[in-house]
């Protein structure tokens, strides 16, 4: 391998690298976010302030378009056994 072709190697294996990196930054950015939707969201849903369901829709939407899955953050009902699919 020349020392042309061998830069070319090291330089596109650094690129991918930090693109793995990013998209890893990314996910722990997007997972953080979804931490803190979830918890405003909760308050929302147990607060006694009133007239909060635009909020709580405004923060579904915004999960929607994060997540893809506008139910991301909602309470998933679970039965005993294995789950249905």
């Amino acid at each position: 391998m020349t020392k042309a072709e061998n830069r070319a190697a090291a330089k596109a294996w650094h690129d991918e690298r930090m693109r793995q990196r990013g998209a890893e930054a990314r996910a722990e950015a997007v997972k953080a976010e979804l931490v803190e939707l979830d918890r405003f969201r909760r308050y929302l849903m147990q607060s006694r302030i009133g007239h909060t369901q635009p909020l709580i829709d405004a923060i579904d939407d915004y999960v929607e378009q994060i997540t893809g899955d506008r139910t991301a953050l909602h309470a998933k009902s679970w039965s005993i056994g294995p789950a249905q699919r």
